[in-house]
């Protein structure tokens, strides 16, 4: 399999890199200027990291909301000013919890709520990233944002250490650093976060993502069979199909006309042309298809 022109990477990010410096090691790797990512691991994270390249970079603003699950660790008795483990330790506590009590107080957990961000964080107050202010001793009234945790459940304990793991399932925007602080509050002690995994982004799954060294390794050897197609991004929608006469008008810019549809789908669906994927689109109630956004390739 030849190097593509665009598509879709599930990298497993590694601990110690930021996402910015993975997606430069995946346009290395592919040799191709035009990679995003689908939203921020921080550097102490591991774990899924969608990686859009080529075209496929017009779908990040699709991905970008995906809920996210995660196996995060929990460890209580201090806090620190980061609210995780690579922090300064502020303040430590003598209270100590169970796994029974953890378990009972993660259901409270559960639902929509608003969470106030923390400072180290990479959004942007008055045009510059809390993280900054952060790092000058800073602190600045941060506007709570509302967050869903679907699903949270404990998976493991160690409690001479103090320290758990958790699986988390949640809604874009919920800060996990925030989460173990916020646990630790309700146990009436101190808590951090202590290493943070993500398993799944929407649809994607870890299960399917590749390391950097494996990806290296198989480039190397001219396979690039990790790279998922542009239309995969959008696999849990239906498919609708035009003519050739409807693929020229996609590709100049235009909708198809009713008689150049073979097949239509209602609401969003992927389009096909006798060129292969075309766009991502929406069947109207007519039995039109709108365009929404184009994907094919652009001669050069």
């Amino acid at each position: 399999m030849g190097r593509p022109a665009s598509g879709l990477i599930l990298l497993d990010k590694p601990e110690g890199i930021s996402s910015h410096t993975a997606v430069g090691k995946i346009r290395r790797l592919l040799q191709m200027k035009t990679v995003g990512h689908t939203g921020t691991l921080d550097p102490m994270a591991t774990g899924l990291l969608p990686i859009c390249f080529g075209r496929a970079t017009r779908a990040v603003e699709f991905m970008i909301d995906h809920d996210k699950r995660y196996l995060a660790g929990l460890r209580l008795g201090i806090e620190t000013d980061t609210g995780d483990t690579t922090g300064q330790v502020l303040s430590r506590s003598e209270r100590t919890a169970t796994a029974e009590e953890i378990a009972a107080v993660l259901s409270h957990f559960q639902g929509t709520q608003q969470q106030i961000p923390p400072m180290y964080s990479a959004i942007k107050q008055e045009g510059q990233k809390l993280y900054e202010l952060a790092r000058k001793g800073v602190t600045v009234e941060r506007t709570p944002r509302e967050i869903t945790i679907y699903h949270i459940e404990l998976v493991s304990a160690d409690e001479e250490n103090q320290n758990f793991l958790i699986d988390v399932s949640c809604s874009k925007g919920t800060y996990i650093r925030v989460l173990c602080e916020d646990i630790g509050r309700k146990l009436g002690t101190k808590g951090v976060m202590s290493s943070l995994r993500r398993t799944q982004a929407g649809r994607f799954s870890i299960a399917n993502a590749y390391t950097l060294e494996a990806m290296e390794e198989m480039a190397a050897a001219g396979d690039y069979s990790f790279a998922l197609p542009t239309d995969a991004i959008f696999s849990d929608l239906p498919d609708a199909y035009v003519k050739k006469a409807g693929e020229t008008r996609i590709r100049n810019g235009l909708s198809p006309r009713k008689y150049e549809i073979e097949k239509t789908a209602p609401g969003p669906c992927r389009v096909y042309g006798p060129g292969g994927f075309l766009a991502l689109g929406e069947g109207l109630a007519e039995g039109g298809i709108r365009i929404v956004k184009s994907f094919f390739e652009v001669p050069k």
